[in-house]
């Protein structure tokens, strides 16, 4: 598996991605909230990234995170490949080549914060409500060695 910078060409696939692994993350999200981020998504937040992506042999992209400063903004598995250790491979990568040391995580995703913590990353804050104003919190975390 091999981790490229994307391409505006690869943005469908990867907006295709987002909504499978929201959908299958994100239960707090109503199908009107989802429908309402995407168009944000595609049109502005992937290009205000720099975005990664993981593409098997046969050229299908399966995860990709993107990183603006040192904080990872979005990171997304496609459901039919979680848990085969590409978000890791993504976030590593993320931290050695990318500058990523802090990461925002919804509080109602418990396994994306248990993989977050996992990594070496401890909490730093939270905030009652999520980029957008919605009253989803956010945990603040950074890398643990970076925490001084």
């Amino acid at each position: 598996m091999n981790i490229e910078k994307a391409g505006k060409e690869d943005h469908a696939a990867l907006i295709d991605i987002w909504e499978r692994s929201v959908r299958a993350t994100h239960d707090f999200l109503s199908d009107e909230q989802i429908a309402a981020l995407r168009p944000l998504i595609l049109n502005h937040y992937f290009d205000a990234v720099d975005l990664r992506i993981t593409r098997q042999e046969d050229d299908e992209i399966t995860g990709f995170v993107g990183v603006a400063g040192d904080q990872v903004e979005m990171l997304f598995v496609c459901p039919s490949h979680q848990r085969k250790g590409i978000g890791s491979l993504l976030m590593r990568h993320a931290i050695e080549h990318q500058g990523a040391r802090r990461v925002d995580v919804n509080e109602q995703n418990p396994a994306a914060i248990g993989f977050y913590l996992h990594l070496g990353f401890v909490q730093m804050g939270r905030s009652e409500h999520d980029g957008q104003g919605n009253p989803f919190p956010l945990l603040h975390l950074r890398l643990a060695s970076t925490t001084s």
